[in-house]
């Protein structure tokens, strides 16, 4: 006795590679298949959060001092105004305006 409800899906072109998947024998249904991939997409899910907890815990064991906010904004300013001067003169067409400052 079936345990779930059945749903629909519209695959559009991943349809017909379901459908291989289950000729070639390796699957017995595309339900089969689905599940499988829903599996899959968990693990890569899974892995990729293993991947950022750890660059976080790298970050927080970083034993150099934090950057102040206000002076990382303050070198992406000097940087993004060197790139738009040097731009602007290759083109020779008015620069970018300048954004807001920052608190």
């Amino acid at each position: 006795m079936r345990t779930t409800k059945p749903i629909t899906v519209t695959l559009g072109e991943l349809h017909e590679r379901v459908e291989a998947r289950v000729r070639s024998g390796a699957y017995s249904s595309a339900s089969e298949v689905v599940r499988a991939g829903l599996r899959a997409l968990d693990r890569e899910e899974e892995a990729l959060d293993e991947i950022w907890r750890r660059k976080v815990q790298e970050a927080y064991d970083d034993p150099r001092p934090s950057i102040p906010a206000k002076e990382v904004f303050e070198r992406l300013e000097k940087k993004h105004a060197a790139l738009m001067k040097k731009e602007g003169n290759a083109n020779e067409g008015p620069a970018s305006p300048r954004r807001r400052s920052r608190p």
